[in-house]
């Protein structure tokens, strides 16, 4: 078989791999955004998590795919996200902001990963504390639009900051035994 062709397998090879790293990602956030604890005007659920895990066990590409997948999928109306709702309107709530921001800690976290934290748990670590840093950012920004400033700041990130750190250290601790193992195997 000569070079080339082995170059063309190589590449389809590798893109068949990240497609359905990103349709498995995706279905897992899916899942993610679907176990909730009620709060208003934002729950609380596993999205957290699973970005910042899927992030660092991924990386950025299809990390962030697979956010981007999930956000267009809700914004063309499937239920995709916490609760009931899904299309374009969805964004306009008091979550648009933190759909927005699960993208870019995606990436933020996928990066880092990239970089070789993976192996070093504690900067993975404070990798997706800054992750969920980007997510309270645009999300406490967007809902600031809704409910004020400091309503957002008390509602929108306050009591989800025990949740999200420990959601970040279990993450980093699953993440970091995962590329173990997958290293040995």
């Amino acid at each position: 078989m000569s070079k080339e062709a082995v170059d063309r397998q190589a590449i389809a090879r590798n893109l068949t791999v990240n497609v359905v790293g990103v349709i498995v990602a995706n279905a897992l956030l899916a899942v993610s955004a679907k176990i909730e604890v009620p709060f208003w005007p934002v729950p609380m659920t596993l999205e957290v998590l699973a970005v910042l895990g899927l992030a660092g066990l991924l990386g950025a590409r299809i990390a962030g795919g697979a956010v981007l997948l999930w956000l267009a999928e809700g914004a063309v109306g499937l239920p995709v996200f916490a609760g009931l709702g899904a299309g374009v309107g969805y964004f306009a709530g008091p979550t648009g902001g933190y759909l927005i921001g699960f993208f870019f800690a995606a990436v933020l976290v996928g990066l880092a990963a990239d970089r070789g934290l993976r192996e070093r748990p504690i900067l993975l670590f404070l990798s997706m504390l800054a992750g969920v840093g980007v997510m309270y950012a645009m999300g406490v920004t967007w809902l600031a639009q809704l409910v004020g400033w400091s309503r957002a700041f008390h509602v929108g990130m306050l009591p989800f900051i025990p949740a999200d750190v420990t959601k970040a250290a279990l993450a980093s601790a699953l993440v970091f035994g995962a590329d173990r193992l997958i290293r040995r195997v």
